[in-house]
């Protein structure tokens, strides 16, 4: 029962602070629930569907069809985040005087919420593909009977929801003309964080060189499996012994990331006749 308790409640907070940083990035947007709602809905519907097709998902491709798999979903989300967080800062300063009006003139919603919902759908789809197996391995490995798995793994959903909700609640305390600021640099962290996540997945699948095994070891302060190193490694992509291609993937993304926002934030000069 503890053992599933631990491992949902891992994976429901990971899950829980991406969509609760999505959310607060959409305060005041018109139908927001809704469209993170079908972001969440289909990534749970995927993370079944991953579980139930895990093993011939890996025999196609020679093993590494799931490391295959977690890159590109990644890289989806690197792309919808990039999308969001450019959009996001060439038009912060409206939204920060109007939000509700913006949603509906300009159309904010259907177009960056779409984005923001497959973030959210790959973040359950990752998450929840892990609950599912790792929770199956435990009733498999006749270690806990499937009760006591059940009970440990509601027991899971309810803490990790309730730390994600105060999290979300603690981001919606940041003034409005600065909460897309932080918002947008905290989504921009992730997309970087993500891509990191997805190039070590291709080292494993052998399809890009590792640059360097380990270019530090702090797993023995600040152990990436443990619950701050777990929410960091979410939050800022914080790895404790990570590779030199993923370093480099993190670094890329998030320079462009920043640049392209300052680009796009800065104001566009008038013409002087």
């Amino acid at each position: 029962m503890l053992a599933a308790l631990l491992i949902v409640f891992r994976e429901v907070l990971e899950a829980g602070l991406i969509i609760g940083i999505v959310l607060a990035a959409t305060v005041g947007t018109p139908g927001r629930l809704r469209f993170i709602g079908y972001g969440a809905a289909g990534g749970l519907a995927g993370a079944c569907l991953l579980a139930v097709f895990a093993q011939g998902l890996a025999e196609a491709f020679a093993g590494a069809g799931q490391d295959l798999f977690n890159a590109a979903v990644l890289g989806v989300a690197v792309l919808m985040l990039a999308w969001h967080t450019v959009w996001m800062a060439g038009h912060a300063r409206a939204l920060s005087q109007d939000m509700t009006a913006l949603g509906r003139s300009v159309a904010v919603g259907d177009r960056t919420l779409v984005a923001l919902a497959v973030v959210v759908g790959v973040a359950i789809l990752r998450e929840g593909a892990e609950v599912v197996l790792f929770l199956f391995g435990i009733v498999v490995a006749g270690g806990e009977a499937p009760a006591a798995v059940l009970l440990g793994g509601l027991g899971g959903i309810v803490v990790g929801g309730l730390l994600s909700w105060l999290i979300y609640r603690g981001l919606l305390i940041i003034p409005t003309g600065r909460l897309f600021g932080v918002t947008n640099l905290l989504l921009s962290l992730l997309a970087a964080g993500m891509a990191g996540q997805a190039a070590v997945y291709l080292v494993r699948a052998g399809l890009l060189p590792p640059l360097g095994d380990q270019m530090w070891d702090t797993s023995a302060r600040l152990p990436d499996n443990g619950l701050l190193g777990r929410s960091l490694h979410v939050l800022v992509g914080y790895s404790d012994r990570p590779m030199g291609i993923q370093l480099a993937a993190y670094g890329v993304v998030l320079v462009s990331l920043l640049l392209l926002q300052r680009r796009m934030a800065a104001p566009v000069p008038r013409g002087t006749g």
